[in-house]
């Protein structure tokens, strides 16, 4: 009886074995077995730290612009070329990023855009002249770029459930970095000068540098290399950090693409030279952007880019614009929040409220992202954005102007967030970064118009014509955001594009 149990026993254990071998599943699976634990709110911090130090980088521009004119004399065209290069060097630094990070992988990234972000934005604040100034910044502009890099990444380990809450709450560091640059800001400001700023503000892009080695690399970018054993080994890390187990069975990137899995690591292990692999690397990067142009992908590319364009336009524009008229260098008396008599301060003051609108406007995202879905969330947020800058067409007293400026950007901050996160979910991994990185760079062509044109406007005293054109701006990308083809809410993240369900 023991030798006929023992061999019952013995078949039962290869019959298991044999099960579980045959079974499969996927990231979006393994994930949703591990839920949020801890690995995940240790990687929300990191990414978070990145988009933390992107945020106080662009918030700079409201002050050290202002501070640099009045020191060495400059211009309005030179004053607002400082604004202008570091968008134009984050156009650069979005394409460039994204296109590494789908090639050599997210984690390279992170090592490489925080040595540029720090080194130059330390250097910047020993520029003996006008000109290093401006190349420096340009640099930090170009780390800069790398910003939807660290979104991506966080984005590729999180469960399926209430993913658009949890990018909301990462969004959150962008918050916390506007109005840390701007309590800084009004400390150092005040006290010492521009330089002190510039050094302080490039901080938390060492730190990111300093914890790089901590940073695994993204599983779902190693399945779509065809490294699933390096992927499965970082998903049975994640699931020991969090306490939890991984289904039973073997990783496939996708079960539509389980079948090819074999093919491409087969591919993988074939000996190359080094010339074999920069130019099959140059050419996968290459065809990454122009798959964005596919019959399935081109229509959501070119929303996606409208999208960016009238985001980047739209939230900058305010923020550059409260700095503007908070700052009382415009001619015209009636469009001052503040009258002649005030403070040094009236700056720093005003930029800190409006800067505490981020905060209702995440609040806002997160409600209504994954219960509305992230196409209307945008389209409402922007009908409102509408509603709090219509009035600004006429002058208004000091209050009502803080106020609707203060309305206004929390709707920007609501709609660029969620765009933030619903651009890396609709491409599939192969070129999520890739896409959401091109995407981007439209977005920061956005931002090198403002100053030139909505601010300007402002500055020769045609406030009713800047305010018109933010809201021709708004008009249109209310259309382009009912006109986007799906909604990614509850969506698990693709692979490939020939997965993507339109």
């Amino acid at each position: 009886m023991s030798v006929v149990s023992s061999d019952a026993s013995l078949l039962g254990n290869q019959f298991r074995k044999m099960e579980n071998e045959n079974h499969v599943y996927t990231l979006d699976e393994a994930l949703s077995a591990m839920r949020f634990g801890k690995f995940q709110a240790l990687a929300l911090v990191y990414a978070g730290l990145g988009w933390f130090s992107e945020a106080m980088e662009i918030m700079i521009l409201s002050f050290v612009g202002p501070a640099v004119k009045s020191k060495w004399k400059l211009s309005s065209g030179e004053e607002s070329l400082l604004t202008t290069v570091v968008f134009g060097g984050m156009l650069v630094g979005a394409y460039s990023w994204g296109l590494i990070s789908d090639n050599c992988g997210r984690r390279k990234c992170f090592l490489f855009i925080s040595i540029v972000t720090s080194g130059a934005g330390l250097l910047s604040a020993f520029s003996p002249n006008y000109i290093s100034l401006v190349m420096s910044r340009c640099l930090v502009g170009v780390g800069l770029g790398g910003g939807p890099v660290f979104l991506s990444w966080f984005l590729e380990f999180v469960p399926v459930s209430f993913r658009g809450t949890w990018m909301v709450v990462f969004s959150f560091f962008w918050t916390a970095g506007t109005i840390f640059e701007a309590s800084l800001a009004w400390i150092v400001m005040t006290k010492l000068n521009w330089r002190w700023l510039l050094a302080l503000s490039s901080i938390p892009s060492f730190t990111v540098l300093l914890f790089y080695g901590l940073a695994p690399e993204s599983p779902r970018y190693l399945c779509m290399k065809g490294r699933t054993i390096d992927a499965h080994r970082i998903l049975e890390k994640i699931a020991l950090l969090n306490g939890a187990k991984l289904p039973p069975g073997m990783l496939v990137s996708d079960k539509a693409t389980g079948q090819n899995e074999e093919s491409v690591s087969a591919q993988d292990t074939i000996p190359l030279s080094a010339t074999r692999k920069m130019i099959r690397k140059f050419k996968s990067a290459f065809s990454s952007f122009f798959m964005l142009f596919s019959p399935k992908l081109i229509r959501t590319t070119l929303l996606l880019w409208v999208l960016f364009f009238a985001n980047a336009f739209s939230y900058y524009g305010i923020v550059l614009l409260t700095s503007k008229l908070s700052s009382g260098q415009s001619k015209c008396r009636s469009t001052i929040l503040h009258s002649d008599k005030s403070n040094d301060n009236s700056l720093y003051v005003n930029v800190f409220i409006t800067s505490l609108a981020e905060f209702p406007g995440l609040l806002l995202s997160a409600i209504i992202v994954d219960i509305i879905g992230r196409k209307f969330s945008m389209a409402v947020m922007f009908i409102l954005a509408c509603v709090f800058l219509l009035p600004l067409a006429f002058h208004q007293s000091a209050i009502l102007t803080t106020v609707l400026l203060f309305g206004a950007r929390m709707c920007a901050t609501g709609t660029i967030t969620v765009a933030s996160f619903y651009a890396p979910e609709i491409y599939p991994t192969s070129m999520r970064s890739t896409g959401t990185g091109v995407a981007s760079s439209v977005g920061r062509i956005g931002g090198m118009v403002c100053p030139l044109v909505a601010v300007a406007l402002v500055s020769g005293c045609h406030q009713t014509a800047a305010v018109i054109l933010f809201e021709v701006v708004f008009v249109v990308a209310i259309a382009a955001t009912l006109l986007f083809p799906f909604e990614t809410k509850g969506q698990q993240l693709r692979d490939n594009v020939d997965v993507l369900d339109s």
